[in-house]
């Protein structure tokens, strides 16, 4: 039998190959056809020579150093590269610089796989990590598109990169979201996207349902609010996964969850369902606080709010409301975001320039998600050219030809279908160093929709829930060897 690798250029990953071929008595396989993720350094590969050449029968680099994860959602999987970028133990040491490295490359790898040499911009702001990522980005792009076939250096194409640090929208991170999937990841144990559930009757059955791209009906569902979930119960009838998973949601939603979300939707945008200003923001947090049956990482989340809508808080408040609540333990899942360059204690220098924010008022919305993720603010206001260029810098000349909107072209072009206008179409591609949530990943989607001459991917180093990202905070200022880091 012979067998295909599909393996990263790792040394761990070398020697189980060299493993199988160690003698030729003992060889597990006839023979091998292996291909590396990415370049592969003359060290591993010559080791590979020196040891098992024979047993190969072709050996390539074909540059997917990522994970697509949705059909434009991509990770890098470098769950570590939290801890790694922002944790002050690792502040001094190469640690941060080489997994910079590391995911420039991997980037690289997606836009090469997109036929993409984008112009690369920023989020300019107190931290420089999107500015230096963007930096090693737009040399790794130079270096790969250095020449063609035709030995001429490839042009930049109809696209951007934009590069963002994980502390420029701390809101959406810990908020409670009603759209289906996004839902289901913050409230459920799914693990690995693998659902787990009883089937109906007294000897109901241990049952396991993956969500993922292949169910049409999932597809259709997921990034619709919880309450029209509901509009496809004839489906249900038929795909009881779905309508179990909708009804664990539920339950969850109207045991505790639903009293939390006004409260959240009141300190995330700073007005009320009527539109008033809240004008005592303590005052919307101290319910949640003193109601015993909310979890504690529930009113961390709140607390959390609070201290984002007010641009930080007094040491001494802090203090309290640590003590008060009884969350001293995982008090560091609240005063770690400082390591973000999120403000929790409030000082003149803690100031955090917000983006602007787009007006939605006209759009309908549910009264418990009012909230817009701003990175989809981030993405229409790219599409239509309204990004400053002072707080989006380039590390690259912009494209020209850029006209994400489409608006010319739309007019002098008869209409073409919706496959005709991708292909054709500009690219807007957003990376998020840290982790992006569900209702990101949303965003990008929805956006796409709407400016059908631009698709919108979307990628970072994981996917986040809210509980992981908390602990993820709190482990910042552990030591390297005390962190556990858990694996995409």
């Amino acid at each position: 039998m012979k067998a295909i690798y599909f393996i990263t250029p790792t040394k761990k990953s070398v020697d189980g190959l060299i493993d199988d071929f160690i003698t030729k008595s003992s060889s597990r396989y006839k023979a091998a056809y292996v291909y590396f993720t990415d370049f592969c350094p003359d060290n591993l590969f010559n080791k590979i020579k020196s040891s098992c050449a024979k047993s190969i029968r072709r050996c390539k680099e074909i540059n997917i150093s990522f994970f697509p994860y949705e059909s434009q959602v991509f990770t890098l999987n470098v769950p570590d590269a939290f801890y790694r970028c922002y944790s002050p133990t690792l502040e001094k040491t190469k640690d941060k610089d080489a997994v910079m490295q590391v995911m420039a490359e991997q980037i690289v790898t997606l836009c090469a796989t997109l036929d993409e040499n984008p112009g690369v911009r920023y989020k300019s702001g107190p931290s420089d990590k999107a500015s230096k990522l963007a930096q090693l980005v737009e040399k790794s792009l130079e270096n790969y598109y250095k020449t063609d076939e035709k030995s001429q250096i490839k042009a930049k194409t109809h696209s951007q990169l934009i590069i963002i640090d994980r502390g420029f929208d701390p809101v959406s991170t810990v908020l409670h979201e009603l759209t289906f999937q996004a839902m289901a990841y913050d409230l459920l144990p799914i693990e690995n996207d693998t659902y787990k559930y009883k089937t109906e009757g007294p000897a109901g059955k241990e049952r396991e349902a993956i969500l993922e791209e292949d169910d049409e009906l999932w597809v259709k569902i997921r990034h619709k609010h919880i309450a029209d979930v509901i509009d496809y119960k004839s489906f249900f009838e038929r795909e009881f996964v779905h309508l179990n998973l909708a009804e664990d949601c539920m339950s969850k939603f109207k045991s505790n969850i639903e009293r939390l979300c006004k409260t959240e939707q009141d300190l995330a945008l700073g007005t009320d369902a009527e539109g008033q200003k809240v004008k005592d923001s303590m005052r919307v947090l101290l319910p949640v606080l003193l109601n015993k049956s909310h979890e504690s990482y529930d009113k961390i989340r709140a607390i959390l709010l609070y201290i984002f809508s007010t641009n930080g808080t007094t040491q001494e408040n802090l203090d309290k409301l640590i003590q008060n609540v009884q969350i001293e333990t995982d008090s560091d899942m609240i005063r770690n975001w400082k390591y973000l360059d999120v403000p929790v204690i409030s000082s003149s220098a803690a100031q955090q320039h917000k983006h602007q924010r787009r007006d939605r008022s006209s759009e309908e919305t549910y009264q418990l998600s009012r909230w817009t993720p701003i990175i989809k603010d981030v993405m229409e206001d790219a599409i239509e050219n309204k990004l400053d260029s002072k707080d989006w810098p380039y590390c690259s000349q912009c494209p020209p030809t850029w006209n994400g909107s489409g608006a010319v072209s739309a007019r002098q072009k008869p209409k073409a279908s919706y496959q005709d206008e991708r292909k054709s179409s500009a690219r807007l591609i957003i990376f998020v160093i840290g982790g992006i949530t569900y209702s990101e990943m949303r965003s990008a989607y929805e956006v796409s929709q709407v400016y059908k001459s631009c698709e919108v991917v979307i990628g970072s180093t994981h996917i986040l829930t809210p509980k992981r990202l908390l602990d993820e905070v709190k482990s910042l200022s552990k030591p390297k060897d005390m962190v556990c880091i858990k694996d995409e």
